[in-house]
């Protein structure tokens, strides 16, 4: 029988100012080691460490736009677009538009703060 996600869970996020994490399926939420889904609502003018995660990243823009530095230098994601970023890349994201973004994130794996490896300046 399918499995009914009533609503989300609140993960805590990294970065400032503080954005919001909902994850609808992954390690939190629902135990699922294989993938992460979480939608993430992100301020204007935030900011995370860079991270070279073991997991690949397919990030879609609902509205807003979300900047994805890597190491040749960034891409700008806009509402309806999307990016993949692979294991062991480096990458980046802010959102230093005045709209702030709105994205959905899926992780393979799932996300897991053991994983991400975050630039040890953070």
């Amino acid at each position: 029988m399918p499995e009914l996600i009533p609503e989300p869970a609140r993960v805590e996020a990294v970065g400032t100012p503080p954005k919001t994490i909902e994850e609808y399926v992954g390690r939190v939420r629902t135990g699922h080691l294989p993938v992460s889904v979480a939608r993430m609502t992100s301020p204007s003018g935030w900011s995370e460490p860079g991270q070279r995660p073991e997991f690949e990243e397919i990030t879609v823009v609902l509205d807003g736009m979300l900047r994805v530095e890597h190491v040749d230098g960034f891409l700008d994601v806009h509402a309806g677009q999307a990016v993949v970023a692979r294991p062991g890349e480096w990458v980046k994201y802010s959102t230093p538009g005045p709209d702030g973004a709105h994205y959905i994130a899926i992780c393979l794996p799932a996300f897991s703060p053991d994983t991400v490896h975050r630039d040890a300046d953070a």
